[in-house]
């Protein structure tokens, strides 16, 4: 499917993708909300955990919810309008935007909601099973970001077992990225530091 695609239609999804994803919601949010500029508070990235650190539940929910609805544009624009295979370039592309946004000299976020857009795109199932998982790890462990972690590293493996194999390579690609951009996170998990779900 990938492999007969044109260079042509690769190159619009890619941009396609990337125009989409890297839209900064988190910092739009942040500025309507009155918190100011999100890039300067906390961790410093636009993404709604970061965003709910300045206490605006509201942008913090926009945020994640539009940052996953970037993902999920990209991908169906991509099959509405483009040869099959090229929604794989679109995700691929809206979450680089996210995480490497040209706009903002290349610091986004660090790709949880776009990842959970375009998964949930590509096939609903796999979006449920994500979703799921982060649910029942949170349920155990109380860690948002190990939660992140766990379901997106299990992620390619789904795509596999529900039949879209064609999917799983695009899944590891994102989660190798995902987890380098939460190599902060797994440094304070690895020394126990990292802050619980509710904790103050």
């Amino acid at each position: 499917m990938v492999g007969s695609l044109s260079l042509t239609s690769a190159l619009e999804a890619l941009l396609l993708g990337y125009v989409l994803g890297s839209i900064p919601f988190g910092l739009f949010f942040a500025f309507a909300s009155g918190a100011g500029d999100v890039r300067k508070i906390g961790s410093g990235n636009i993404g709604a955990t970061n965003v709910l650190r300045t206490g605006k539940k509201w942008a913090a929910a926009a945020t994640l919810l539009c940052d996953g609805l970037k993902g999920v544009a990209a991908v169906l624009i991509a099959r509405s309008l483009l040869p099959p295979g090229c929604e794989i370039f679109a995700a691929l592309a809206a979450v680089l935007g996210h995480v490497f946004p040209v706009w903002l000299g290349f610091k986004g976020g660090k790709g949880v909601a776009a990842f959970l857009g375009v998964t949930f795109a590509l096939s609903w199932l796999a979006g449920l099973l994500v979703a799921g998982t982060w649910l029942l790890a949170a349920a155990v462990w109380r860690i948002s970001s190990l939660s992140a972690l766990v379901a997106i590293a299990l992620s390619p493996v789904f795509f596999s077992l529900i039949g879209h194999k064609d999917y799983a390579p695009l899944a590891l690609l994102l989660a190798v990225l995902i987890f380098f951009m939460h190599r902060e996170n797994i440094r304070r998990l690895l020394a126990g530091k990292e802050p619980r779900i509710g904790a103050k």
